[in-house]
């Protein structure tokens, strides 16, 4: 019997996207969480007696800054070495080789796979094979894993992988290949990393997303940490566990029919103190969504400021670490459900259709609608914020608030 820990896209020092700017924001938790998350890791690993751990890409989040970055990844890796851990990790397309451009030596219980060609190893007293290649370049397109050797017969055969599977929401198709190809390989035990949701994708073999060790934004919500793998002959269990120091949570409170700023404070601190529950001991960074149909919706929308305040205010009131970072307000009127009946403009006549048949004619129409504000978004999407654009993951946030900006105008007596 052996175990290990299969972990990916640790990130380390991810860059904070414009959250410094905020006076309240929990900046040096956020700064520091991932470097967190990866102490938590290794006392794992030390605490399970773990026989290896696997990096299945992305250690750094691009070029350092300055040597802290590697000196700290170093200093944690040593700490596995003195208790006679291995480490075998590859690089992924944030930490291509041609991304990085300082080098330190690695501790010599560390092996990083080539990035040239698949590569196997083996560790002769657990009888256990693992095959990897990491990237070169920042962008794979290639099936990396069609190259990947064949299984060496007699032992527990590992593949680790950074790649995109067959496509994911939000994330570039690196390294595509189809799950089924990976079972043809013959492999026990496939270790992925890219996608920062954790996913148990197939068993028998498994095939493994372990998501990343902490969440950096709002789009990574949720527990966040790896996987601890044991084998007992053909026996495989896969346990998550969470690394996270910080949790990222969306938290929608439904407004429907409230009536007064006592309800909806009430209302508020419902939500978020469920949430505190959920997530004992954790601090938490919230992004709140206002939704339903209040008659509170005019005074909200002429007083968001004052309202963004009562939800921070009701955070502050609760005995729990909780950070308001953003609240968008999707409230309508009580009112809003008559005039979409009998309103003449497209998205009411959208709205009223929305559970029937397709209306060809009327979706042309919206689509009209939605083209003659494509040049007011102009001036919009070519903010300061979109020089910042690297990945589709950076632009992500833009497109939403493109989509709001839309559906605000859209809203606003039906046409721009």
């Amino acid at each position: 019997m052996f175990s290990f820990i299969h972990c990916a896209d640790l990130h380390l020092d991810s860059p904070l996207r414009g959250l410094s700017k905020k006076e309240d924001a929990p900046v040096d938790e956020i700064r520091l969480a991932t470097r967190r998350a990866l102490e938590n890791l290794v006392d794992l690993a030390l605490k399970e007696g773990v026989d290896f751990v696997l990096i299945a890409g992305d250690v750094y989040d691009g070029d350092w800054q300055d040597y802290s970055t590697g000196l700290f990844f170093n200093s944690c890796m040593a700490r596995l070495r003195e208790r006679g851990i291995p480490v075998y990790l590859i690089r992924g397309n944030h930490d291509a080789a041609s991304n990085i451009t300082r080098r330190l030596v690695l501790p010599d219980n560390v092996t990083e796979f080539p990035v040239d060609r698949p590569a196997t190893v083996t560790i002769e007293d657990l009888r256990v094979a693992i095959h990897g290649q990491g990237y070169k370049e920042r962008e794979v397109w290639m099936n990396l894993a069609a190259g990947y050797p064949d299984p060496v017969p007699g032992y527990f055969n590992i593949g680790l992988l950074h790649t995109s599977l067959e496509g994911a929401e939000g994330h570039e198709r690196y390294a595509p290949v189809r799950a089924e190809e990976l079972v043809q390989k013959g492999y026990d035990y496939w270790a992925l990393g890219h996608i920062h949701k954790r996913q148990v994708v197939r068993e028998n073999p498994h095939i493994v997303f372990p998501g990343n060790i902490q969440g950096r934004h709002v789009r990574e919500t949720g527990e966040k940490g790896c996987t601890l793998v044991k084998v007992d002959g053909s026996a495989v269990s896969v346990e998550h566990r969470p690394l996270d120091v910080l949790r990222w949570q969306v938290c929608s409170v439904d407004l429907t029919d409230a009536e007064t700023i006592g309800d909806f404070a009430g209302r508020v601190e419902e939500a978020l103190s469920a949430l505190a529950a959920e997530n004992p001991g954790y601090p938490l960074a919230v992004r709140v969504e206002l939704f339903g149909r209040t008659p509170l919706h005019r005074t909200i929308q002429q007083d968001r400021d004052r309202f963004f305040h009562e939800i921070v205010n009701a955070g502050q009131m609760m005995n729990a670490d909780i950070w308001i970072e953003k609240v968008k307000f999707h409230t309508e009127p009580p009112e809003e459900r008559g005039r979409a009946a009998s309103g003449k403009d497209a998205l009411s006549a959208f709205r009223r259709n929305i559970d029937g048949e397709p209306d060809e004619g009327l979706i042309r129409e919206f689509l009209r609608d939605v083209k003659a504000v494509q040049a007011k978004l102009g001036a919009y999407i070519r903010r300061e914020d979109a020089t910042r654009v690297e990945t589709e993951e950076d632009l992500e946030p833009l497109l939403q608030d493109a989509r709001e900006y839309i559906f605000a105008l859209l809203t606003k007596g039906g046409r721009p």
